[in-house]
């Protein structure tokens, strides 16, 4: 049947019965199946596993055809709908059983569904950045950078790079590396829309947080640099006009400065790997914008490099027997990218080079905290899994859980004129929960995760002791209307009768 006759319904009818099929293989794999079948031996339970790959592999072929023969309008249904079948940490999922499937389960899962994500995205070509990526698909996509799996990463930025290439350039940018003649690339481009100018606005935070984040774990490979830099150079194509250009060189300063300090105790190869990073999109950065003097600036640091530092290269940086340094010099000023000469270089028409002097800072979330803290519980106890909802409500409110609570005198505290000026006059009960929302985010940024989770775990155990005082003094043994039965001691006992046998008046039932 063609495309344009599918009808919504039809199609999403179509994706889900893949997607339930992709999950029973999923769970035949990792051994839900096998389990169920005790008389199974190793030999044949491998064989099994090597089907059920076969399996799944032509399902997500399957997925790729239909979705690459569908109207974009559909296909971007196709991928909001796939992307709600994917478990993300931090989100209710109510398509995925995950605590039966277990943790190996739940990452085929999610490396199946997004490699389907893939295949639907691979021929997406939306003239509109905010119709191609609207926020209930941006936002779980960008979730999923909270997993510690380099497989994870891979698979969301290259589904980043189908939808935002729209001219077929990642071909051309293949590899990270020093590109001498970026004109001899012939890139195709278009100038940016007004839309895509309102979408940097509005979404171009995440995209450089996510970036930014992406750089800084630990067990990032050679691919992983290799498609950080292919998001910033087609970023730079797709959606970059003068303010995110600015955005982007604050970005990239704001990655060396990351490298030099070493404030996340970074290996030297992630460190010196993020420099080649930086060097090779700001070599990149320089001959699109067609800027002289920033060009010459980069080419001179980049010179420099190659002489005297050739680690801080990505062509170097990657070999295998590449010897890296014990410490990088922050004071060997010539071997990096300074701010005051490019803000020098971009002065003049066009460019708020002013801007640059202003430090990237990424808007890391409390939730981005979070994640991590409960993806490093899941590896070292999978037995809290199901606790894991519970210690997230639980670190969300930690800035609005009273210490106590109030006792009779405060509740009869009397009310007078100084008590009324008080409660009209908020500036300084706005500047103390400011100041203490920042002290919460900045905690959760900067205090080791033995602490937060320590604090967590106070919190968790206050929260149920007052929920076990609230139920103590509000759940009452039921009354008894029927009146008292005589004991023959002279005492009285009330009589419990059940509630469905209670005379109640006529005015209190409905």
């Amino acid at each position: 049947m063609p495309p344009n006759l599918w009808l919504g319904p039809t199609v999403l009818e179509v994706f889900n019965t893949l997607l339930k099929h992709l999950r029973m293989s999923v769970d035949f794999e990792t051994g839900e199946g096998l389990r169920r079948n005790s008389s199974t031996s190793v030999s044949s339970g491998r064989s099994k596993e090597s089907e059920e790959r076969i399996v799944q592999n032509a399902i997500i072929q399957t997925i790729g055809f239909f979705g690459g023969n569908l109207p974009d309008y559909q296909r971007a249904e196709v991928m909001m709908f796939i992307m709600g079948k994917v478990p993300v940490y931090g989100t209710p999922c109510h398509t995925l059983d995950t605590v039966k499937i277990g943790h190996q389960g739940t990452k085929r899962i999610q490396t199946m569904l997004l490699s389907s994500l893939i295949m639907v995205t691979s021929s997406f070509k939306s003239k509109s950045m905010a119709a191609a990526l609207p926020a209930p698909f941006l936002d779980p996509l960008f979730s999923i950078s909270l997993m510690e799996d380099v497989e994870l990463r891979q698979l969301v930025l290259e589904i980043l790079h189908n939808i935002i290439d729209r001219h077929d350039n990642r071909a051309k940018l293949r590899g990270i590396r020093i590109i001498p003649n970026v004109a001899a690339l012939k890139i195709k481009r278009e100038k940016i829309s007004k839309q895509d100018v309102a979408f940097m606005k509005k979404h171009g935070q995440q995209l450089y947080r996510h970036i930014y984040l992406g750089c800084k774990e630990e067990d990032n490979g050679h691919k992983n640099f290799e498609l950080l830099f292919t998001t910033l150079a087609v970023l730079t194509i797709e959606l970059a006009n003068e303010e995110v250009v600015i955005d982007l060189i604050r970005l990239s300063i704001a990655l060396q400065d990351m490298a030099l300090s070493n404030e996340e105790n970074l290996p030297m190869l992630i460190r010196c790997a993020i420099m080649g990073l930086v060097a090779a999109y700001l070599n990149f950065l320089s001959q699109m914008i067609a800027n002289p003097p920033f060009c010459q600036h980069v080419s001179k640091v980049i010179e420099l490099r190659t002489m005297d530092a050739p680690f801080l290269l990505p062509e170097h940086v990657f070999k295998d027997k590449c010897p890296l340094p014990e410490s990088l010099d922050k004071e060997d000023r010539l071997l990096y990218f300074q701010t005051t000469d490019m803000t020098e270089c971009l002065a003049g028409p066009g460019y708020n080079a002013e801007r640059l002097s202003i430090p990237y800072v990424p808007q890391v979330t409390v939730l981005y905290t979070v994640g991590k803290i409960l993806h490093r519980c899941k590896q070292t106890s999978r037995d809290r899994m199901t606790r894991r909802k519970s210690f997230v409500d639980t670190i969300s409110q930690v800035d609005i859980m009273p210490n106590s609570l109030p006792d009779k005198s405060q509740l009869a505290e009397e009310i007078t004129f100084e008590t009324l000026k008080k409660a009209i006059d908020t500036t300084g009960v706005e500047e103390q929960e400011r100041e203490k929302r920042r002290q919460v985010m900045e905690k959760f940024q900067k205090a080791p995760f033995e602490e937060i989770a320590a604090h967590c775990e106070s919190k968790a155990n206050m929260l149920h002791d007052r929920l076990a005082q609230i139920f103590e003094l509000t759940i009452r043994p039921p009354p008894s209307p029927s009146g008292v039965v005589s004991i023959s001691s002279g005492h009285t006992q009330h009589q419990s009768v059940p509630v469905y046998e209670m005379k109640f008046p006529d005015l209190c039932v409905y």
